[in-house]
């Protein structure tokens, strides 16, 4: 006898069958339950279980299982495993489905968030977590997980994603370390990180798409992540990856290995007992976009930007969408410098040529040693500029020691003080500005503006979207009219957890200044010829 495969085919069987045949699958059952307190669903559920690789995203439309899968795994395939909501408290429901599977409570302590148990012959420890606060995840420095599992991974800040999950190992090398992500589709333009992160089995128009759990090797590089063809290790030589290299040269730092990601999509109609629940039907009355996100696991259904936003996300897609690379880029019009030492942020160098934006440079800031960071940094200005092209620099903190220096050199230069007073007002004549800097992120607005005959193309890449779409600004009263007051860079680093370098530094490259030669042109005075009105 050939014994079903799949939850409707045991129900099948089980209708149909004798007393007899009953009691030998209740046995069977038991059997199976006694060696295995849980099994993943033939289909989708299944082959994220068994993925192999390091990152697995899983998700799509509701009700696909995700949830349980994190829950089934930790308790049957892993010994220490980490699992994250955005808030500690949304850690309830999968506490509640553990005691469902467990059947029992015992070893979980609620107040500490750690829950001990002992299942499928192994010793288990399953921490849950929350990173609501912007600095949650440094709790979690050093804390080894073999497992490290993101539960509605777009509600939660993307660098502290990848922050917790540096920790994914073991002492056991037989032991499998993995992520696991699950999510649906973001309903926000804060979770849309996501997509870029399983590009190609998100993006729709990602350059070499993927199949649905085809593993694909990825690493990071200058903050980047790049998609390498395996999982041969490398270095970089001249910014490349080199594989015919001698390990015995390199320290194993500067050797970079690979890791394998892929993403699996689950649907409702994966999820048996939902089905059988009536659950499709809950999610077929849902309004759109909420009913394509939720249902059909459309992740590019709409997603709703912040009322506050500044630079609506669809208008910053439009110029990606118009940039095309040029061999020929014209005359470089503009940089705008965001400058970085020593630290975790990037020194980025942003160029424009009349309305397109090339792309940008970005200088790890532990690459510019402050001691001499004015010299060093200035020479990496000089270094990228064209065609006496005039520097927007931002002069807070070290960006003051590199404007004197690139002022001593005779390049032309403009210091940007955001706190500075603006007398501007918006093209519309509606509102004023609080400061500069909110000057200079409205302006990028009405750069993008669909409205504008200007049609300016961004280079398509993920990290100026989400800065530029990050930006949130909030009217404030003043004496003559209501100005705009967009929040400042330390206020954008507490709620994101990163610096917006990529995004100022477009914001500077933005602005418009008469280069010096234009300017001394203008103004030169012609020699006084009595003959030139005849």
């Amino acid at each position: 006898m050939n014994l079903p495969t799949t939850p409707q085919g045991w129900e099948a069987l089980y209708a149909a069958a004798d007393d007899e045949l009953r009691a030998e699958i209740d046995h069977l059952f038991e059997q199976d339950l006694a060696e295995h307190i849980w099994r993943a669903q033939v289909g989708r559920q299944s082959e994220a279980a068994d993925s192999t690789a390091f990152v697995t995203g899983y998700g799509g439309s509701a009700g696909g299982g995700k949830s349980d899968l994190l829950c089934g795994i930790a308790l049957t395939e892993h010994k220490r495993s980490a699992i994250f909501r955005r808030e500690r408290v949304q850690t309830e429901g999968i506490i509640q489905r553990m005691t469902e599977i467990l059947g029992t409570t015992d070893g979980l302590n609620s107040q500490k968030g750690i829950w001990k148990t002992h299942t499928d012959g192994a010793d288990r420890l399953i921490e849950f977590g929350g990173l609501d606060n912007p600095d949650d995840h440094q709790k979690w420095q050093g804390r080894a997980h073999d497992l490290k599992g993101y539960d509605e991974v777009t509600e939660q800040r993307e660098h502290q994603v990848r922050f917790t999950m540096g920790w994914t190992r073991s002492p056991d090398p037989k032991q499998h370390c993995r992520v696991l992500m699950t999510f649906n589709p973001p309903t926000t333009a804060e979770g849309r990180w996501v997509i870029d992160y399983f590009g190609p089995w998100l993006d729709k128009k990602h350059p070499d798409p993927a199949e649905p759990g085809e593993v694909r090797w990825v690493t990071t590089i200058k903050g980047r992540d790049v998609w390498v063809p395996d999982n041969r290790k490398f270095v970089l030589f001249r910014g490349e990856p080199l594989y015919d290299f001698d390990p015995s040269e390199f320290s194993p730092e500067k050797i970079i290995t690979p890791k394998s990601r892929t993403f699996i999509p689950s649907r409702v109609t994966d999820n048996y007992f939902y089905v059988r629940s009536g659950y499709i039907e809950t999610l077929q009355s849902l309004p759109e976009p909420l009913r394509s996100q939720m249902l059909e696991g459309d992740f590019s259904a709409g997603v709703e930007d912040d009322e506050w936003q500044v630079i609506p996300t669809a208008w910053v897609e439009a110029a990606m969408d118009r940039w095309e690379p040029r061999e020929q880029k014209g005359e470089m019009d503009s940089m705008g410098v965001d400058v970085a030492t020593g630290g975790s942020d990037n020194f980025v160098i942003a160029p424009r040529h009349g309305a397109w934006f090339d792309q940008v440079t970005r200088i790890p800031g532990h690459d510019i040693p402050q001691l001499t960071a004015g010299r060093v940094g200035a020479s990496k200005v000089i270094e990228h500029r064209r065609d006496r092209a005039p520097v927007h620099i931002d002069l807070v903190g070290w960006g003051l020691t590199v404007y004197n220096v690139l002022v001593e050199d005779r390049i032309q230069t403009v210091g940007i003080n955001n706190a500075r007073g603006s007398k501007e007002q918006t093209a519309d004549g509606m509102f004023g500005f609080f400061n500069l800097r909110s000057e200079l992120v409205w302006r990028m607005r009405e750069t993008l503006d669909p409205a504008n005959p200007v049609k300016c193309a961004l280079p398509p890449d993920p990290k100026i979207k989400a800065d530029l779409c990050a930006y949130k600004w909030t009217p404030v009263k003043a004496p003559k009219k209501t100005v705009v007051k967009v929040r400042s860079k330390d206020e954008m680093k507490a709620e994101l957890g990163r610096s917006p370098d990529d995004g100022d530094a477009i914001i500077m490259a933005n602005i418009d200044t008469l280069k010096d030669e234009v300017v001394q042109a203008l103004t030169v005075k012609k020699a006084y010829n009595p003959y030139e009105d005849l």
